[in-house]
């Protein structure tokens, strides 16, 4: 049941009534009302004027009197210019909530086995350093765009592609052979991540001390950077392990074990996972391929040093290197063998990379090049380009070990959640299990609420004190919404007092109570469109706002209270819904929502 198709239609029928001529819903344009004006939607005149020929006040008069005349859905309207204002029936409400109640999928459509398939890549990570708050961002992102994908009825597949060869990882390894001392993970009690992020930071520091006693003996800085020995070993290390060298293979499979197995524990407190994983150690020979074939085929071109480039200039673009001088691979050989082997392994419709904003130039490049090496799928892919997330002190920078460490970030928002839960009193009367339960899940409703409720585009600042809240547009204190209509419902069950299933027909509404019917009618049309936008915060605002309004309805108006029984039964029944829509919701954030606080 939808009542702007409802209303559409009523319309429809009245324009053919007065002015004896057949319109289409498109030609029908309504919206919702503005609140400074009685009303629930209104239908905007002046595409009817060369209809009805006549102006766009007496126009919108003589459809408002006819539908409030003749058609049950419409009670009431006024005239605002060309605007008609209509006020929908309290029946119509009702009708509304008792098929919203009636369906536990509203909102969701259900996948089916001939849908479209997306597959989604997020996370990404480097296995030279641990996951940080960039990450959490991305990570966060790409879950919730799957879940609404989903709910959307279409098939997904979350694909992760782990940075696990290249230079940088070289770094790290280095670094921990001459300096690490035989230093494990179980030695040292440190998660294996962090231990390899450790020798990446280290790797850094002794080569900005070699370079500035290089540029100290009176060297520039690209001869500094030139005569790096460190570098170079790092470099040597690369050759070495393209080249499949034994000793140099086994200990990158000894180092990247320990990262691994530290990034399952990061994804589990996150709440993140994977369909499928690709290693850019197996797709970059995959894209190595790939471009000798279009070297061969003209696609490319070799210059005299042995590195292969792509020439787009005529696409108004530059130069790309593919293949450097000594034949080892740069990322975007990686990418290209990446995207070719998942169009292999799977029969996608779109493929989506959830990756930084500072990458744009990237995905435009790889586009290009699949399309250059006729595959069907190049001008097909989508970049999800979300926006840096910073603190605020400022960015941060992995080589000089100033990220903030999810783990580390996780834990702290937790801690933060139990000191402000107790500070409150929430955890009066809960049992010591059930207090770490509930801190778990409102400091990650925090973190998780405070980032995806942006605008994925844009740059956001993230503020760890803010986020936890109890007021305002936060987790905390959607959570504590649901956990307050839990709480109404338990008492109610308490007192004998039924949630009903169906309500009495003359019920008379309050605007309050109607809007908040209205806000729950909308939910599968925010769904839809945060798919289609691939924007996850319209979810974040839109549950927002129901809680918001709850919550002032709740301020209000009585609910068991209430001595009229049909109207106590039909907030209750309002009550049920609102709290399970804004779980809907939640979960298309990976949020849980606690039954009491």
């Amino acid at each position: 049941m939808n009542i702007e198709n409802i209303l559409q239609t009523a319309i429809i029928s009245a324009i053919k009534e007065l002015y004896s001529v057949d319109v289409n819903a498109s030609q029908i344009t309504l919206q919702k009302t503005k609140k400074e004006f009685k009303g629930h939607f209104t239908l905007v005149t002046f595409p009817l004027l060369k209809i009805s020929k006549k102006n766009p006040e007496q126009t919108a008069q003589e459809i408002g009197m006819y539908l409030a005349d003749k058609s049950p859905v419409v009670s009431e309207f006024n005239v605002i210019k060309g605007f008609l204002n209509l006020t929908i029936a309290s029946k119509v409400w009702l009708d509304l909530l008792e098929n919203i109640d009636k369906n536990p999928e509203f909102g969701f459509t259900p996948v089916a086995n001939d849908a479209p398939l997306f597959m989604v890549e997020y996370s990404s990570p480097n296995t030279n350093k641990p996951l940080h708050l960039g990450h959490i961002r991305n990570n966060l992102l790409g879950h919730s765009l799957c879940e609404i994908l989903k709910a959307n009825g279409k098939r997904v597949v979350k694909t992760n592609i782990v940075n696990d060869r290249g230079i940088h990882i070289c770094k790290s390894m280095l670094a921990w052979q001459k300096w690490g001392d035989g230093e494990t993970p179980a030695s040292s009690g440190k998660k294996g991540d962090h231990l390899i992020g450790k020798y990446y930071v280290l790797f850094d520091k002794k080569y900005k001390a070699e370079l500035a006693d290089l540029r100290a003996a009176g060297l520039s800085r690209e001869q500094a950077e030139a005569q790096s020995v460190l570098m170079e070993e790092a470099r040597e290390m690369l050759r070495q392990w393209e080249a499949n060298d034994a000793q140099t293979v086994n200990l990158w499979k000894m180092m990247n074990g320990w990262v691994y197995a530290g990034f399952d524990e990061t994804y589990e407190k996150l709440g993140v996972s994977f369909d499928k994983i690709y290693y850019e150690s197996q797709t970059y020979l995959a894209g190595k391929d790939e471009v000798l074939r279009g070297l061969k085929e003209g696609v490319f071109y070799q210059r005299e040093d042995g590195s292969v480039w792509a020439d787009l200039t005529h696409e108004g673009l530059d130069e790309k290197i593919l293949l450097r001088s000594d034949g080892t691979s740069v990322y975007m050989t990686q990418d290209i063998g990446t995207a070719k082997l998942r169009f292999d392994d799977y029969p996608i419709d779109t493929m989506i990379y959830v990756v930084g904003n500072e990458q744009n130039y990237h995905f435009q490049v790889l586009s290009i090049l699949l399309d250059k090496l006729g595959f069907e799928f190049g001008k097909g892919l989508v970049h999800f380009s979300y926006g840096m997330v910073e603190l605020p002190e400022g960015k941060m920078k992995s080589r000089e070990g100033t990220v903030v460490d999810a783990d580390d970030l996780m834990a702290e928002m937790i801690q933060t959640a139990r000191e402000t839960s107790e500070e409150l009193g929430k955890l009066d009367g809960v049992t010591p299990e059930e207090a770490d339960r509930v801190v778990t899940m409102i400091g990650m409703g925090a973190l998780k609420y405070f980032i995806l409720k942006v605008d994925p585009k844009k740059n956001m600042t993230f503020n760890p004190k803010e986020s936890i809240d109890f007021n305002g547009n936060t987790g905390p204190f959607i959570q504590y919404t649901h956990a307050r209509i839990k709480s109404v419902l338990r008492k109610a069950e308490e007192q004998g007092i039924p949630v009903p299933e169906s309500m009495q027909a003359d019920i008379v509404l309050s605007e309050k109570e109607e809007g908040l019917v209205q806000l729950l009618a909308e939910f599968p049309d925010i769904v839809k469109q945060a798919g289609d936008e691939y924007n996850v915060s319209l979810i974040g605002n839109y549950v927002y706002d129901l809680a918001k309004e709850f919550n002032q309805f709740y301020h209000d108006f009585p609910m068991l209270r209430e001595k009229d029984e049909a109207l106590r039964a039909f907030r209750l029944l309002l009550s049920k819904n609102v709290a399970i829509t804004i779980k809907k919701g939640m979960v298309l954030f990976g949020i849980e929502v606690p039954e009491r606080m």
